[in-house]
C-alpha cells in the first residue's frame, strides 16, 4: 500500500511539510542534492568510502538541524525579512537642505 504524505494545509496557508515550511523544504532539498554531489566527485577521485560517509553523515545531519532551526525561528516569511532589515540603514545623514528646499508640495 502506498504511503500518503500530506503537504498542503488549506488554501492561503504556507507549503508545511514534517515541519518544514515554505522555502525551507527547498533549502533542504538543494542541500541534499549538493550532498550527492560532492559525494560523487569524492568516489569518483578516489577518496576512501569511510571518510566520505563519515562526512556525508556530519554535513546531512548539520543540515537538517540548521534548516529545521531556521524555518522554526523564522517561519515563512522571516528570514527574508531578517536579511532585508540588515540591508536597511540605522539612521539617515543630511549634509545640506538642497534636498527638501527643491520639493514640491503635491496633494494625492
Amino acid at each position: 500500500m502506498a504511503t500518503v504524505y500530506h503537504i498542503n494545509k488549506g488554501m492561503g496557508r504556507p507549503i508545511v511539510f514534517k515541519g518544514l515550511k515554505a522555502q525551507y523544504i527547498a533549502y533542504l532539498a538543494l542541500g541534499l542534492v549538493l550532498m550527492l554531489i560532492g559525494f560523487a566527485i569524492g568516489y569518483v577521485s578516489g577518496v576512501p568510502l569511510v571518510f566520505l560517509m563519515v562526512l556525508v553523515g556530519v554535513f546531512g545531519g548539520g543540515l537538517f538541524v540548521v534548516v529545521f532551526r531556521m524555518s522554526e525561528k523564522f517561519g515563512e516569511h522571516g528570514l527574508l525579512k531578517f536579511l532585508a532589515k540588515r540591508g536597511i540603514p540605522r539612521f539617515l545623514v543630511f549634509r545640506s537642505r538642497r534636498l527638501f528646499t527643491g520639493l514640491k508640495n503635491v496633494r494625492s
